[in-house]
């Protein structure tokens, strides 16, 4: 939006000539962080009072750690808190026609949305399980397919009209079309190694990318500002990666496929950043607010969304590794528990207590000792992505 006014005023006079700064996209990127930020700081007080008012009180299983029932009735769903920073910055500063910032906003939004009923559903029914798994899931499907039919055409043309033409050319064609290779799956630490995929292979992948991702961000969190840190370094990261593949200079001379477009996704990933770095704020323990569903949902499938258009799936689970592994965590302890009671008649478990980040409660560690040691694997495992850039 601002740099719509600014090229305008441009064009009024030369004297609004120093306007010209807004055309660079760092420049924009460092004043979405700033902005988001701020934004989040301003009405974090009033936005968690608000939620106090309304009673959006965070309830607790009763299988839930015992640790943590002190922190029954406090205000949820301030996830609503970080997407208003990030849609507001994010319109502010992004350039208006930018098809992958609006598919990945609208995703965001959507599975806040799911979020939001989810949260809304558990306050005010008073159930800890809010809305049921497979209608969460079918939800979540519908947004996630949606996107990757979309993107599975966008990422190889440059208007909305030709991803259009495309997707017709593909279906009266018996749903046969080859895919350019910068589409297949890019595998990191080698140079221009990529696997055809297909339509059906990208949007398979796609889905699965944004709906783990969504759902692996929403189990890590946990405890008080677990999930909001890794998910600004992880954001950040991928900004990088979007930045360079937007670029046809940085991305020939680092062997990355470019992908017009994808470098003002650095705009919605510094702006994640700056309302992540704010919403801590409030969230770190002891935390005066929690995001809920409604921010947990929304920015994972943000995550996976920009890791599909910068070809980055496979940097993404290293990056998001502690994601990773509190999904699987919870994957392998309702499977085993579910075999071992089928044929033993009684179910048996191979952690303490799941999710990965509960386990180590139980096994004595501190929250505040288990939040800081995965913001520090998380740090790692990032940098480890980002040399990916490089080592090749």
């Amino acid at each position: 939006m601002l740099l719509s006014l600014a090229q305008w005023l441009q064009t009024l006079s030369p004297d609004f000539g120093f306007f010209r700064v807004f055309q660079y996209l760092t420049f924009r990127a460092v004043m979405a962080a700033v902005t988001a930020l701020m934004i989040g700081l301003l009405a974090g007080p009033a936005v968690i009072r608000k939620l106090a008012e309304l009673k959006v009180g965070q309830p607790i299983r009763g299988y839930g750690m015992e640790s943590h029932m002190a922190k029954q009735g406090t205000p949820t769903m301030g996830g609503v808190l970080i997407l208003l920073s990030i849609a507001i910055s994010t319109l502010l500063w992004f350039d208006l026609s930018n098809r992958f910032v609006w598919i990945v906003l609208l995703v965001t939004l959507g599975f806040g949305a799911i979020g939001w009923v989810d949260d809304w559903r558990k306050v005010v029914n008073k159930d800890p399980e809010g809305m049921r798994s497979r209608e969460k899931y079918l939800w979540q499907s519908l947004i996630g397919l949606v996107a990757a039919l979309y993107l599975v055409f966008s990422i190889s043309e440059s208007s909305n009209l030709r991803v259009l033409e495309l997707f017709f050319s593909w279906v009266q064609s018996g749903f046969d079309v080859n895919l350019p290779p910068k589409a297949g799956l890019q595998l990191p630490f080698f140079k221009e190694v990529s696997y055809p995929l297909g339509v059906f292979g990208f949007v398979i992948m796609t889905y699965l990318v944004i709906v783990g991702s969504s759902n692996a961000v929403n189990l890590t969190d946990g405890l008080d500002g677990l999930a909001i840190m890794p998910v600004v370094m992880v954001g950040s990261a991928l900004g990088v990666f979007a930045y360079v593949t937007g670029s046809s200079v940085y991305s020939r001379y680092l062997f990355f496929p470019h992908i017009p477009g994808s470098g003002e996704l650095l705009i919605f990933c510094a702006a994640t950043a700056g309302a992540g770095l704010a919403f801590l704020w409030f969230n770190t323990h002891p935390a005066q607010v929690f995001m809920g569903d409604v921010g947990a949902l929304a920015l994972g499938g943000a995550l996976g969304t920009i890791a599909v258009i910068v070809r980055q799936e496979i940097v993404l689970s290293i990056m998001g590794g502690i994601f990773v592994v509190e999904a699987l965590s919870v994957m392998m302890q309702v499977s085993y528990f579910k075999y071992t009671k089928k044929r033993f008649g009684q179910g048996r478990r191979i952690l303490k207590m799941a999710p990965l980040h509960h386990h180590f409660e139980k096994s004595g560690w501190k929250e505040t000792q288990v939040v800081v040691r995965f913001w520090i694997i998380t740090m790692l495992l990032c940098l480890i992505g980002l040399s990916t850039l490089k080592l090749r």
